[in-house]
Protein backbone atom coordinates (compact mmCIF):
# COMPACT_ATOMS: atom_id res chain seq x y z
CA UNK A 1 0.00 0.00 0.00
CA UNK A 2 1.56 3.15 -1.19
CA UNK A 3 1.10 5.88 1.10
CA UNK A 4 0.85 9.24 -1.52
CA UNK A 5 0.68 13.11 0.12
CA UNK A 6 -1.02 15.59 -1.98
CA UNK A 7 -0.99 19.38 0.09
CA UNK A 8 -3.84 21.56 -1.57
CA UNK A 9 -4.52 25.07 -1.90
CA UNK A 10 -8.08 24.59 -3.67
CA UNK A 11 -6.69 25.91 -7.00
CA UNK A 12 -6.90 24.25 -10.50
CA UNK A 13 -3.45 23.38 -9.87
CA UNK A 14 -3.81 21.22 -6.98
CA UNK A 15 -7.13 18.99 -8.16
CA UNK A 16 -4.60 18.85 -11.51
CA UNK A 17 -1.82 17.06 -9.56
CA UNK A 18 -4.32 14.93 -7.68
CA UNK A 19 -6.20 13.69 -11.18
CA UNK A 20 -2.42 12.98 -12.58
CA UNK A 21 -1.43 11.23 -9.36
CA UNK A 22 -4.65 8.87 -8.98
CA UNK A 23 -4.29 8.12 -12.84
CA UNK A 24 -0.27 7.39 -12.09
CA UNK A 25 -1.29 4.95 -9.72
CA UNK A 26 -4.93 3.57 -10.92
CA UNK A 27 -3.39 -0.45 -10.82
CA UNK A 28 -1.95 -0.04 -7.31
CA UNK A 29 -3.34 -0.05 -3.63
CA UNK A 30 -2.99 3.72 -1.96
CA UNK A 31 -3.51 6.12 0.64
CA UNK A 32 -4.15 9.24 -0.69
CA UNK A 33 -3.79 11.97 2.37
CA UNK A 34 -5.10 15.29 1.01
CA UNK A 35 -3.84 17.67 2.88
CA UNK A 36 -4.61 21.77 3.70
CA UNK A 37 -2.53 23.72 5.38
CA UNK A 38 -3.66 27.13 6.13
CA UNK A 39 -1.72 30.03 8.97
CA UNK A 40 -1.91 29.69 12.50
CA UNK A 41 -3.70 32.98 12.92
CA UNK A 42 -6.69 31.60 11.01
CA UNK A 43 -7.44 28.39 13.14
CA UNK A 44 -10.30 28.75 15.59
CA UNK A 45 -8.20 30.14 18.43
CA UNK A 46 -5.19 31.55 18.83
CA UNK A 47 -1.86 31.50 21.14
CA UNK A 48 -3.48 32.52 24.48
CA UNK A 49 -6.62 30.58 23.60
CA UNK A 50 -8.98 33.11 23.26
CA UNK A 51 -11.49 32.53 20.73
CA UNK A 52 -11.51 34.65 17.64
CA UNK A 53 -14.93 36.15 16.86
CA UNK A 54 -14.42 36.37 13.30
CA UNK A 55 -16.40 38.18 10.36
CA UNK A 56 -18.38 35.37 8.71
CA UNK A 57 -16.35 34.34 5.44
CA UNK A 58 -18.75 33.25 2.55
CA UNK A 59 -16.66 30.64 2.15
CA UNK A 60 -14.88 28.54 4.75
CA UNK A 61 -12.07 26.37 4.57
CA UNK A 62 -14.51 23.71 5.70
CA UNK A 63 -16.72 24.47 2.58
CA UNK A 64 -14.07 24.48 0.09
CA UNK A 65 -12.38 20.92 1.82
CA UNK A 66 -15.77 19.46 1.62
CA UNK A 67 -16.09 20.63 -2.31
CA UNK A 68 -12.83 19.33 -2.88
CA UNK A 69 -14.06 16.11 -0.94
CA UNK A 70 -17.26 16.01 -3.19
CA UNK A 71 -15.20 16.58 -6.60
CA UNK A 72 -13.10 13.49 -5.57
CA UNK A 73 -16.21 11.15 -4.73
CA UNK A 74 -17.06 12.01 -8.71
CA UNK A 75 -13.61 10.18 -9.67
CA UNK A 76 -13.94 6.88 -11.34
CA UNK A 77 -14.42 4.43 -8.93
CA UNK A 78 -11.38 2.60 -7.42
CA UNK A 79 -11.39 -0.21 -4.75
CA UNK A 80 -7.61 0.40 -4.39
CA UNK A 81 -7.99 4.00 -3.56
CA UNK A 82 -8.60 5.66 -0.41
CA UNK A 83 -8.92 9.38 0.42
CA UNK A 84 -7.82 10.94 3.95
CA UNK A 85 -8.92 14.44 3.87
CA UNK A 86 -6.72 16.79 6.30
CA UNK A 87 -6.41 20.20 7.39
CA UNK A 88 -3.85 21.84 9.94
CA UNK A 89 -2.75 25.17 11.08
CA UNK A 90 0.95 26.39 11.34
CA UNK A 91 4.25 26.40 9.33
CA UNK A 92 4.07 24.39 5.94
CA UNK A 93 7.14 22.59 5.90
CA UNK A 94 6.84 21.78 9.63
CA UNK A 95 3.72 20.28 9.27
CA UNK A 96 4.58 18.65 5.76
CA UNK A 97 7.65 17.01 7.92
CA UNK A 98 5.31 15.98 10.33
CA UNK A 99 2.80 14.36 8.21
CA UNK A 100 5.90 12.46 6.40
CA UNK A 101 6.75 10.81 9.45
CA UNK A 102 3.50 10.06 11.00
CA UNK A 103 1.68 8.60 8.14
CA UNK A 104 4.70 6.98 6.76
CA UNK A 105 4.05 8.78 3.48
CA UNK A 106 5.84 7.51 0.38
CA UNK A 107 5.65 10.22 -2.37
CA UNK A 108 4.63 13.69 -2.41
CA UNK A 109 2.03 15.30 -4.99
CA UNK A 110 2.22 19.17 -5.85
CA UNK A 111 0.34 20.70 -8.83
CA UNK A 112 1.63 24.20 -10.15
CA UNK A 113 1.74 26.03 -13.22
CA UNK A 114 3.24 25.65 -16.70
CA UNK A 115 6.65 27.81 -16.79
CA UNK A 116 6.98 29.56 -13.10
CA UNK A 117 9.49 30.08 -10.48
CA UNK A 118 8.66 28.48 -7.59
CA UNK A 119 9.06 31.67 -5.96
CA UNK A 120 6.28 33.28 -7.74
CA UNK A 121 3.79 33.04 -5.12
CA UNK A 122 3.37 31.62 -1.60
CA UNK A 123 2.61 27.83 -2.84
CA UNK A 124 4.90 28.05 -5.39
CA UNK A 125 7.37 28.63 -2.51
CA UNK A 126 6.34 26.33 -0.94
CA UNK A 127 6.93 23.77 -3.14
CA UNK A 128 10.38 24.84 -3.68
CA UNK A 129 10.96 24.52 -0.28
CA UNK A 130 9.38 20.34 -0.11
CA UNK A 131 11.76 19.79 -3.00
CA UNK A 132 15.13 20.95 -0.99
CA UNK A 133 13.98 20.87 2.60
CA UNK A 134 11.72 17.26 3.03
CA UNK A 135 13.46 14.38 2.97
CA UNK A 136 10.77 12.38 0.69
CA UNK A 137 10.37 11.62 -3.27
CA UNK A 138 8.57 14.36 -4.48
CA UNK A 139 6.16 14.76 -7.97
CA UNK A 140 5.68 18.44 -9.55
CA UNK A 141 2.38 18.06 -11.40
CA UNK A 142 2.29 21.47 -14.25
CA UNK A 143 -0.91 22.80 -14.97
CA UNK A 144 -2.00 21.36 -18.46
CA UNK A 145 -0.52 17.86 -18.10
CA UNK A 146 -2.22 15.24 -19.39
CA UNK A 147 -3.41 13.00 -17.38
CA UNK A 148 -1.92 9.63 -18.66
CA UNK A 149 1.08 7.81 -17.71
CA UNK A 150 4.21 8.57 -19.16
CA UNK A 151 5.69 6.75 -22.51
CA UNK A 152 9.01 8.27 -21.68
CA UNK A 153 11.10 9.11 -19.23
CA UNK A 154 14.58 11.38 -19.30
CA UNK A 155 16.91 10.48 -16.36
CA UNK A 156 19.72 13.68 -16.59
CA UNK A 157 22.72 12.93 -14.78
CA UNK A 158 26.43 13.71 -14.68
CA UNK A 159 27.51 10.26 -13.43
CA UNK A 160 29.02 11.58 -9.85
CA UNK A 161 26.55 10.00 -7.86
CA UNK A 162 26.98 6.42 -6.69
CA UNK A 163 22.80 4.88 -7.74
CA UNK A 164 22.40 3.52 -3.94
CA UNK A 165 19.47 1.19 -3.69
CA UNK A 166 16.76 3.92 -1.98
CA UNK A 167 17.71 5.70 -5.40
CA UNK A 168 17.16 2.88 -8.44
CA UNK A 169 14.47 1.63 -6.17
CA UNK A 170 12.34 4.81 -6.64
CA UNK A 171 13.47 4.77 -10.17
CA UNK A 172 12.62 0.96 -10.57
CA UNK A 173 8.84 2.16 -9.49
CA UNK A 174 8.06 4.65 -11.42
CA UNK A 175 9.06 2.70 -14.88
CA UNK A 176 7.32 -0.68 -13.15
CA UNK A 177 3.98 1.68 -12.80
CA UNK A 178 4.09 3.63 -16.35
CA UNK A 179 6.29 1.08 -18.34
CA UNK A 180 7.63 4.21 -19.95
CA UNK A 181 11.00 3.78 -21.98
CA UNK A 182 14.12 5.57 -19.72
CA UNK A 183 16.10 7.73 -21.52
CA UNK A 184 19.62 8.09 -19.20
CA UNK A 185 20.49 11.73 -20.21
CA UNK A 186 24.18 13.01 -19.60
CA UNK A 187 24.67 17.04 -20.86
CA UNK A 188 28.13 18.59 -20.51
CA UNK A 189 29.16 21.75 -22.15
CA UNK A 190 32.29 19.90 -24.12
CA UNK A 191 33.29 16.62 -24.65
CA UNK A 192 33.36 14.80 -21.21
CA UNK A 193 36.14 13.08 -20.05
CA UNK A 194 34.69 10.67 -17.01
CA UNK A 195 36.82 10.31 -13.98
CA UNK A 196 37.32 6.29 -12.53
CA UNK A 197 34.59 7.33 -10.33
CA UNK A 198 32.33 8.37 -13.18
CA UNK A 199 32.89 5.37 -15.29
CA UNK A 200 32.38 3.21 -12.55
CA UNK A 201 28.90 4.93 -11.86
CA UNK A 202 27.53 4.48 -15.23
CA UNK A 203 28.83 1.29 -16.04
CA UNK A 204 27.14 0.40 -12.59
CA UNK A 205 23.85 2.04 -13.63
CA UNK A 206 24.25 0.49 -16.80
CA UNK A 207 24.05 -2.98 -15.47
CA UNK A 208 21.32 -2.17 -13.54
CA UNK A 209 19.06 -1.67 -16.39
CA UNK A 210 20.03 -3.80 -18.09
CA UNK A 211 19.37 -6.40 -16.12
CA UNK A 212 15.88 -5.13 -15.55
CA UNK A 213 14.37 -2.91 -18.07
CA UNK A 214 16.90 -4.57 -21.29
CA UNK A 215 15.02 -3.20 -23.73
CA UNK A 216 13.43 -0.41 -22.91
CA UNK A 217 16.37 2.25 -21.39
CA UNK A 218 18.84 4.30 -23.75
CA UNK A 219 21.56 6.29 -22.69
CA UNK A 220 22.31 9.59 -24.31
CA UNK A 221 25.09 11.82 -24.47
CA UNK A 222 24.35 15.78 -25.66
CA UNK A 223 26.62 18.30 -26.13
CA UNK A 224 25.66 22.30 -25.17
CA UNK A 225 27.03 25.58 -24.29
CA UNK A 226 23.89 25.70 -21.84
CA UNK A 227 22.42 22.23 -19.56
CA UNK A 228 19.85 23.73 -18.88
CA UNK A 229 18.90 24.96 -22.35
CA UNK A 230 19.65 21.79 -23.54
CA UNK A 231 17.25 19.36 -21.17
CA UNK A 232 14.27 21.79 -22.22
CA UNK A 233 15.13 21.54 -25.99
CA UNK A 234 15.79 17.63 -25.45
CA UNK A 235 12.50 17.32 -23.70
CA UNK A 236 10.69 19.22 -26.38
CA UNK A 237 12.28 17.11 -29.34
CA UNK A 238 11.94 13.72 -28.09
CA UNK A 239 8.85 13.28 -26.30
CA UNK A 240 9.38 13.24 -23.27
CA UNK A 241 6.92 12.68 -20.36
CA UNK A 242 8.41 13.20 -17.36
CA UNK A 243 11.58 14.48 -16.05
CA UNK A 244 13.19 12.45 -12.86
CA UNK A 245 16.23 13.91 -11.00
CA UNK A 246 18.07 12.99 -7.82
CA UNK A 247 17.93 15.56 -5.08
CA UNK A 248 21.17 14.51 -3.54
CA UNK A 249 23.07 15.31 -7.27
CA UNK A 250 23.59 18.68 -6.45
CA UNK A 251 25.99 20.20 -9.14
CA UNK A 252 23.56 18.76 -12.20
CA UNK A 253 20.31 20.00 -10.06
CA UNK A 254 21.64 23.59 -9.41
CA UNK A 255 22.68 23.66 -13.05
CA UNK A 256 19.45 23.01 -14.52
CA UNK A 257 16.66 24.55 -11.31
CA UNK A 258 18.88 27.15 -9.72
CA UNK A 259 18.27 30.72 -11.46
CA UNK A 260 21.01 32.58 -10.98
CA UNK A 261 19.79 35.84 -11.24
CA UNK A 262 17.59 35.52 -8.33
CA UNK A 263 18.99 32.27 -6.50
CA UNK A 264 15.44 31.54 -7.01
CA UNK A 265 14.45 27.54 -7.38
CA UNK A 266 12.74 27.46 -10.85
CA UNK A 267 11.19 24.73 -13.48
CA UNK A 268 10.49 25.74 -16.91
CA UNK A 269 9.00 22.53 -18.80
CA UNK A 270 5.66 21.73 -19.33
CA UNK A 271 6.16 18.03 -17.80
CA UNK A 272 6.40 16.44 -14.74
CA UNK A 273 9.41 16.61 -12.22
CA UNK A 274 10.26 13.34 -9.86
CA UNK A 275 13.02 14.01 -7.61
CA UNK A 276 14.27 11.27 -6.03
CA UNK A 277 15.79 11.78 -2.45
CA UNK A 278 17.50 8.97 -0.42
Amino acid sequence: MKHILIPIDFSNNSWNALEYAVQLFKSEPCNFFILHIDELNKSDENGNSFLVIAKPSPTTIKDKMNRFVERIGNLPSNVAHQFIALKEYGDFIDLIKKTVQEKKIDLIVMGTKNIFHFKATVFGSNIGNVITKVPCNVLVIPEGTALKKPKKIAFPTDFNLFYSYPILHSLTEILEISNAYLEVVHVSQSQPIFTNSQVNNKEYLNDYLHELFSNSHSFQSILGANIRDSIINYISSNEIEMLTMVAKNLNLFQQLFINNSTDHLSYHTSVPLMVIHE
